[in-house]
């Protein structure tokens, strides 16, 4: 008789360690009021637990550090170039893969050579480098989430997906001004919610039959993947990698950040299979980023990436991955901290708008809870709400669909016991949330504030 064990261990080691800055919350006070109440804005050595996000911050592996030292520095055409081409077109059998130093820089490739004045971009829900990068040529961008995925408390096992009647009317009115239409897996923004592959056929159906490209945002490919085969019927029994391909098959191109699920420090590509398209990007990338094999990247970074692709498809760690995430969303749950609902997969969501009730929108509750945690405890989380998404290109303001403060967490870095402290802290703020007040914005930049702005409470 096999024997069955509740927990689910780390499927690795700790093979070298990062000492914590232990501060005082007087001293964390001090530094936050000297960053202008903008989390960006601090000292990292002024942070404990770091969940600001989770790209680039994760922990490589000894296979991929051992991969750096095989990276190739020749200018065009390296091995480190090869290894990482074959890498990509084995989990995204594109045609042409374009890389490039981030994912904001495949965005603005892209999107500088198919956007522009009177054209309309469609996504699921754009996350703030995609929305400025697709603005910033004139286009609009439009969210087409599901219903459900606009409330918080609402169960539903992929929020993340695209409402396609809401698609079908765009298109039926504005095909000839959509580029392309964009799907994001999973849907940052909207907490980490997955995408069905249900709902992928349904967007390149509509896709086909309006004569418009369908791309990914894939930058959580994989937990997205994983979500697949746990959560919709048909794809128990199929691996990662399968389903990876299944839904890059559906897709026409993508762009990808590769500090996301390829557990890479640094690094993205665009990927496409129109042969025009690419050598129209391929031109845009040599005056921008650099040669096209190498596209703003060291060969050793291409190998560290290389390596990072075959990890992260790994079941595994895959199941590590996102129970660790459901952990900490659960124990939240049922001290009664409001958060989205269920737990997506790279972070925990907290709803600061119905935390903080007496915080009207454009005082953003969203900015008031994430101080509150790092002032507490020292945690270092963002606002995904109206400071991020309020300000739209006009100059006017108004409230987001929902002000959330996302809790990132970093692959392979924190333990269990560094959760439960954040437990601790986030538990003990929402305690106090009635006291907590409302912020205003005191200088801010025209585009993406939330990375530069600078804040006082009321």
């Amino acid at each position: 008789m096999p024997y069955r064990f509740r927990t689910i261990i780390e499927p690795f080691r700790i093979h070298s360690v990062e000492p914590l800055r232990m501060t005082t919350e007087e001293h964390r006070r001090r530094a936050i009021r000297e960053a202008g109440y903008n989390l960006f804005n601090l000292h990292a050595d002024d942070v404990l637990i770091d969940l600001l996000t989770d790209s680039g911050t994760g922990a490589m592996s000894r296979d991929q550090w051992a991969a750096i030292q095989h990276g190739d520095e020749s200018y065009a055409g390296s091995p480190s170039w090869y290894v990482f081409l074959e890498a990509v077109q084995e989990l995204f059998p594109f045609r042409h893969v374009i890389p490039t130093h981030q994912g904001r820089a495949a965005e603005k490739i892209l999107f500088s050579v198919i956007a522009g004045p009177g054209k309309v971009v469609p996504n699921n829900t754009h996350f703030d480098t995609t929305r400025a990068n697709v603005e910033a040529t004139g286009a609009e961008a439009v969210d087409l989430v599901i219903p459900e995925g606009r409330r918080p408390e609402t169960l539903h096992p992929f929020k993340g997906n695209m409402d396609l009647e809401a698609l079908e009317t765009l298109l039926e009115e504005r095909a000839p001004d959509v580029p392309v239409v964009f799907v994001t897996i999973t849907n940052n923004s909207g907490g980490g919610q997955p995408v069905s592959m249900e709902n992928l056929r349904g967007v390149r159906a509509l896709c086909d039959r309006f004569g418009v490209p369908l791309f990914l945002d894939a930058c959580r490919f994989a937990e997205n993947a994983w979500f697949i085969r746990t959560r919709e019927r048909g794809y128990e029994d199929r691996h990662v990698a399968d389903i990876v391909r299944e839904m890059a098959r559906l897709a026409d191109g993508m762009t990808m950040s590769a500090k996301k699920d390829p557990l890479a420090n640094i690094g993205g590509w665009l990927a496409m299979n129109d042969d025009d398209l690419a050598e129209r990007c391929r031109n845009l990338l040599i005056l921008t980023e650099g040669f096209p094999t190498y596209g703003g990247l060291a060969g050793r970074d291409l190998e560290a990436i290389a390596q990072g692709l075959r990890e992260c498809v790994d079941p595994h760690y895959l199941r590590y991955r996102i129970r660790s995430t459901e952990y900490l969303g659960e124990a939240l749950e049922r001290a009664g901290v409001p958060i989205v609902r269920p737990v997506g997969g790279h972070a925990v969501y907290l709803d600061a708008r119905a935390l903080l009730p007496h915080v009207p929108p454009l005082l953003y509750p969203g900015q008031s809870l994430a101080v509150a945690l790092y002032e507490a405890g020292g945690i270092r989380g963002v606002e995904i709400g109206t400071v991020m998404f309020g300000r739209h290109p006009d100059g006017t303001e108004s409230p987001a669909p929902m002000d959330l403060v996302r809790l990132a967490i970093p692959r392979r870095t924190y333990t269990q016991s560094h959760v439960d402290y954040v437990i601790e802290v986030v538990c003990a703020v929402a305690e106090h949330a009635p006291e907590l007040p409302g912020y205003r914005i005191v200088r801010e930049p025209p585009q993406l504030r939330h990375f530069t702005a600078r804040f006082e409470p009321l």
